[in-house]
């Protein structure tokens, strides 16, 4: 799945010449915690967000953070950014984008990394719309958990396939007998969180219920 079949394409947008009341209304009318700032011809030049109004002279909160010297080169920046009126004095002027072919794994990434909450699409460096996390939550709810694999050595052989699959997550390789529908699963494992690993890969296949005979390793 690519970022054009999960955008929104119906944006609300501001300009950089529109008043921050003007944005921050928008933003509580839509529900949304950020907008995207365009120019006269469509094109993307940045984007305001809650956060950009965290530290405003109506709050209370336009003072400096932190030691002068790490801010002192900044201060005029900073006195304009929370005193302005103008979108454009206000807004993230560098912003994090991607284009419609993007897949679904390439956004997850970029929004888990940059830890923001949203990726503008652009075509040809115009906007055409915006990828969220509540888009990528979307098709976490939509999935569902895979059909149980029936028969024994069907279901041995799923299960160590997948958990090779998942080799780097591992310390080791755990034993796996199935019988009568029945999974034993023995070995060592380094961790608890391995163990869970384990039981995630298990449950996947056979469902709940196995033989979890998994020691932790020790660490003496």
């Amino acid at each position: 799945m690519q970022a054009k079949e999960l955008m929104t394409r119906n944006l609300t947008t501001v300009s950089p010449d529109h008043s921050v009341w003007h944005a921050a209304r928008i933003m509580l009318a839509k529900g949304v915690s950020g907008l995207p700032v365009v120019d006269g011809t469509g094109g993307l030049v940045g984007i305001i967000t809650e956060g950009d109004l965290l530290r405003r002279s109506e709050l209370g909160t336009a003072g400096p953070i932190g030691d002068r010297a790490e801010w002192a080169q900044d201060l005029a920046r900073d006195y304009v950014r929370t005193r302005s009126w103008k979108v454009g004095d206000v807004m993230s002027p560098e912003v994090i984008t991607i284009e419609e072919g993007t897949s679904v794994q390439q956004i997850a990434t970029m929004l888990r990394v940059h830890r923001i909450k949203r990726l503008p699409v652009l075509r040809n460096g115009r906007l055409v719309g915006v990828v969220g996390r509540a888009d990528l939550l979307k098709i976490v709810s939509a999935g569902k958990p895979d059909l149980e694999v029936k028969g024994d050595e069907a279901a041995r052989r799923a299960i160590v396939a997948r958990l090779q699959d998942a080799i780097v997550y591992l310390s080791r390789q755990p034993e796996i007998d199935v019988a009568a529908g029945r999974v034993r699963v023995t070995g060592t494992v380094r961790s608890p969180a391995e163990r869970d690993a384990i039981r995630l890969i298990v449950e996947s296949v056979a469902g709940p219920g196995f033989e979890d005979h998994l020691e932790i390793e020790s660490e003496e």
